[in-house]
Formats: C-alpha cells, structure tokens, sequence
C-alpha cells in the first residue's frame, strides 16, 4: 500500500467515522443548543486538543513498539482485531434507535470552562486511545517510519472533527433533528460496524 492509497482509504474511514453519533458529538449538540455557538466552538477546541494528545502519545507508544519488537506487533495486532470486531458485532447486531442530545446541563464559568469540558471529556476517555491503538496501525505504508505517520492520520481526524463541529454548530437544531431518527441512528450504526468488522479481519490477515 502506497502512501497515497492508504491517506485516501484513512480520509474516507475516518470521515464515516467521524460523522456517526458519538459523546463527542453529544456534548457539542448539547452545549450549542444550550450556551450558544462560540461556547460549543470551544468545547470543540477542547475535544481535538485531546485527540491530538492521545494521536501524539499513541504514535510514540506504537513507533517505539512496532520498531522493537515482532512479538510487540503480534499482540498488538490481535488486541486490536478482537476488539474492532467486538465493536462492529455490536453495532450490526444491537444498532440504536436514538441518539440523545437532549441534556442540558450547564457548566459554571466562561469560555474557557467549556474548552476544558470537551479536552477532559476527550481525554479521559479511554476508548479514543484504544480506538487509535487498534485503528490507525492498518493505515500504516510499508517503509516509512511508524511515529510521525501515525500522528499525521490523527491530525487528520482532528481535521474532519473540526469540520464536522463546525457544520453541527452552524445547523444545530436541524442536525439534532437529523440525528434523533431512529432509522438514520441505525443505518449509521449498522454502516460504522460492518466497516469496523471488516478493519478487524483485516487487522487480523495483516502481516508484518
């Protein structure tokens, strides 16, 4: 796989990816419907700042690993098909029926407070760094160097996040609308597993 290849099949993975419904697309739903839009755009700020933090600490982790070891790989490589298949069973076999966006909850403070809602709510979740473990691997060409690629494909899902925050933001209540059906909420579920299912086979096919 050329380098040109695996950026353009990484773009169009992670931009489905990026526009199934997720915490990350809650809370920017939630707080531009409740505080406005300058409070969602930091809130956004906060949450690619965190993925930026968790694509650089995952691409020194694995340049390191995969650098190292074979074994490292191996297990590496199996951890992460098992569980994008676990993920994509779950999502073809129990897609939801709706996605909630109605909480309105509020945060005290500025500006600000909101950016260090969407960082802490990115960053403490632990599944975003499970996710990159397992997902941004298989986007990898062969002979170029593991660490500076794979923090380039998490920039690049920072870069689709924020168009994507930004389009939430500026149609709001249509969006959320869009999103509260129960058969777009299912048919994006169902679409996402089968694409993690088969990433997952993949994973497990790959050689080093």
């Amino acid at each position: 796989m050329t380098v040109v290849q695996a950026l353009s099949a990484y773009v169009v993975a992670a931009g489905l990816l990026t526009l199934t419904p997720g915490l990350d697309t809650a809370l920017i739903l939630r707080t531009a419907a409740v505080e406005g839009p300058k409070r969602a755009a930091f809130a956004a700020l906060g949450i690619n700042i965190g993925c930026l933090i968790w694509g650089a600490a995952v691409a020194l982790g694995l340049g390191a690993l995969l650098a190292a070891s074979t074994l490292a790989f191996t297990v590496l490589k199996w951890i992460g098909a098992v569980y994008l298949v676990w993920l994509g069973l779950n999502l073809l076999l129990k897609p939801r029926d709706r996605f909630e966006v109605s909480d309105g909850a509020r945060v005290g403070g500025g500006d600000l407070a909101w950016m260090r809602r969407g960082f802490l709510t990115n960053l403490l979740n632990p599944k975003v760094g499970i996710f990159y473990v397992s997902f941004l691997p298989q986007f990898l060409p062969t002979g170029v160097q593991a660490a500076p690629f794979i923090f380039l494909l998490a920039v690049i899902h920072v870069v689709l996040g924020s168009c994507w925050s930004a389009t939430l933001i500026l149609a709001t209540r249509p969006i959320a609308g869009f999103l509260q059906r129960a058969a777009v909420v299912r048919w994006l579920d169902r679409v996402t597993g089968g694409l993690f299912l088969a990433f997952g086979v993949r994973l497990a096919l790959e050689r080093r």
